[in-house]
C-alpha cells in the first residue's frame, strides 16, 4: 500500500511534500491521529511558544537559581505551559513529560509529549540567541515525532520517522565529511560539572586535538539539529535528559545521521550518554570517547 501525504502549510511555512511511504510490515505509530496533525500541532505549539520567548526577551524576565550554574527563568515556565496547553487543548488523552514540572497527569494514550520549552536557559538569559523550544513525541515509548523552533533564527526543524527531516521548507541531510580531522564537533557540559569527575572535560580535550574544531552552543536540540543540518559534522554529551534528546534525536536520524550511546549501542534518550554523527565519523568519536581517561 502506498500512503502520500500532500502539502501541508503551517503559518506559511511547508511542512511536508507529497512523501510516499511504502508498506513495511511494521504497525504505524499513527494509528489515531494522522502524522500531518501531529506535527501541525507540534509546529503551531512550538512557534507559539517561540514568540513568547521573543517578548520576553524584549521585555525582561526573572531568573532563579535550582544550583550556582542551573538557572530557570519565567520565560521557561510560561513557555512550557504554552506548549502543554496548547498539545493537550488537542489531545487531551495524551501523556506529557516536560522539564520544569516533569510529568504532567498521565493520559491513557500510549503518545507522550517530551518538552524543553526552552532549551539553553543560560544563552537567553545573557541575551545570547542560541536557545530553541523542543518538543518531541513518543509513540510505545519510540521517539517518532520531532519540532525544534529557534525564534531568534525563525529556523523551523521537523521531521517525523520515515519521512525525513526538514528546516523550513528544506529537506536535511548529514554532511559528507569522511575523517575526524577534518571534522566540526560540538559538545556540552551539564549543569553539575563543577561536582563530578564525569564532568566531559577529559573528553573534550582529546577531542581538541583531533578534531578541526569544537565548539559549545548551549542547546542539545539545536546541537542535534546541526549535526542534521550537516553544519556539525558530530555531537557527543554526557548526563543528558530525555527532553534533551528527545525531538532533536528525531531530526538527526532522519537527516541520515547515527545515534548511539558511548558504548555503540542504540541510543536511548532516557540513557545519558549521546553520540550523533554523519554517520562517516562515528566509529573515530566512539574509540576516542573509550579511551582511558588521562592522568593528571
Amino acid at each position: 500500500m502506498i500512503i502520500r501525504l500532500v502539502l501541508t502549510r503551517v503559518a506559511g511555512i511547508l511542512l511536508e511534500a507529497s512523501l510516499v511511504v511504502l508498506q513495511s510490515g511494521v504497525p504505524s505509530p499513527c494509528k489515531s491521529h494522522s502524522h500531518d496533525t501531529l506535527l501541525q500541532a507540534a509546529v503551531e505549539a512550538g512557534q507559539e511558544a517561540g514568540a513568547l520567548l521573543l517578548r520576553y526577551a524584549e521585555t525582561g524576565f526573572r531568573i532563579e537559581y535550582k544550583n550556582p550554574i542551573n538557572l530557570v527563568t519565567d520565560a521557561d515556565r510560561a513557555a512550557e505551559q504554552c506548549v502543554v496547553d496548547h498539545l493537550r487543548s488537542r489531545f487531551p488523552d495524551h501523556q506529557f513529560l516536560a522539564e520544569e514540572q516533569g510529568r504532567y497527569e498521565d493520559g491513557s494514550s500510549p503518545y507522550r509529549w517530551i518538552i524543553d520549552p526552552l532549551d539553553g536557559t543560560t544563552n537567553f538569559a545573557h541575551s545570547y540567541p542560541a536557545y530553541c523550544v523542543s518538543i518531541g513525541l513518543e509513540y510505545d515509548g519510540r521517539c517518532i515525532l520531532g519540532v525544534v523552533f529557534d525564534p531568534s533564527r525563525n529556523e523551523l526543524f521537523t521531521a517525523i520517522e520515515h519521512h525525513g527531516a526538514y528546516v523550513n521548507d528544506r529537506p536535511l541531510h548529514v554532511s559528507e565529511t569522511k575523517t575526524l580531522d577534518s571534522s566540526l564537533l560540538v559538545t556540552g557540559f551539564a549543569y553539575d560539572i563543577r561536582e563530578t569527575k564525569r564532568n566531559n572535560l577529559d573528553h573534550f580535550a582529546k577531542f581538541a586535538l583531533k578534531a578541526q574544531g569544537l565548539r559549545r552552543t548551549g542547546s542539545a536540540a539545536l546541537d542535534l539539529c546541526y549535526v542534521a543540518a550537516g553544519r556539525f559534522d558530530g555531537f557527543w554529551e554526557v548526563r543528558l535528559n530525555p527532553w534533551d534528546m528527545a525531538a532533536g534525536s528525531v531530526i538527526a536520524r532522519e537527516a541520515g545521521g547515527r545515534l548511539t550511546d558511548f558504548s555503540g549501542k542504540d541510543l536511548s534518550i532516557y540513557g545519558q550518554e549521546l553520540v550523533a554523527s554523519n554517520g562517516r565519523i562515528h566509529e573515530a568519536m566512539l574509540a576516542v570517547l573509550n579511551q582511558a581517561p588521562s592522568q593528571t
